[in-house]
């Protein structure tokens, strides 16, 4: 199995590669900028790309979705309550993150569905808060938060559709129920170190604390 962090573009997004060698295929996590770089690295690995997965809909995240299609003819994957999301973005939002938007959504997900790569299966866990369709992906002893938590913060909750609430739920329900070491891969480079564990995260986010 290959999972690859990598930060991208201006708004320190980390995107992630994972993919299955023996199968040749793999999926990009929120692909929201640099779509040569994180071609060349699946390239890398043999891999080619089947899923284009948004962890949610901010225009951050999904920036880069066309160019990826149109370069891998892969599938946007995203949950059902941010899929109409793809296609309300403001042109005043586009034109402040000199952005095109994303074309709509192939294929949308609920809470328990699992993303397939291969002979891998990342479970999507449904964690609205910071917007109503947000989700992490877990996958053995692994979690990409997205903006939902990240190392030592988490997602903000003052955009339409957002609630402090039902973040807060679903940090302590669904991520903080993961064993303790599983690793935290988050949805930006906001933290003093690129990755975190359940079990800290616990201990020391000032936020939510287990």
């Amino acid at each position: 199995m290959i999972v690859e962090q990598n930060e991208v573009g201006r708004f320190a997004v980390f995107s992630y590669l994972v993919g299955d060698e023996e199968m040749r295929e793999g999926l990009l996590i929120d692909p929201a900028d640099e779509a040569d770089r994180l071609l060349s690295e699946a390239k890398s690995h043999g891999l080619e790309i089947v899923y284009i997965v948004n962890t949610h809909s901010h225009i951050d995240h999904v920036m880069g979705n066309r160019e990826m299609v149109q370069k891998t003819h892969a599938k946007i994957v995203i949950h059902e309550k941010d899929s109409q999301g793809l296609g309300r973005t403001s042109p005043d939002l586009l034109m402040m993150f000199s952005a095109t938007p994303s074309p709509p959504a192939d294929l949308t997900v609920r809470d328990g569905d699992v993303i397939r790569v291969g002979k891998i299966g990342l479970r999507v866990l449904h964690t609205p808060g910071h917007s109503p369709g947000g989700i992490c992906l877990y996958l053995d002893g692994m979690v990409f938060t997205g903006d939902t938590l990240f190392v030592d913060s988490v997602g903000r909750t003052d955009f339409p559709g957002s609630s402090w609430e039902m973040l807060e739920q679903s940090i302590r329900e669904k991520l903080y129920t993961l064993p303790g070491e599983t690793v935290v891969y988050p949805g930006h480079n906001y933290g003093s170190t690129p990755t975190s564990t359940i079990q800290h995260e616990k201990r020391y986010n000032p936020f939510v604390r287990g």
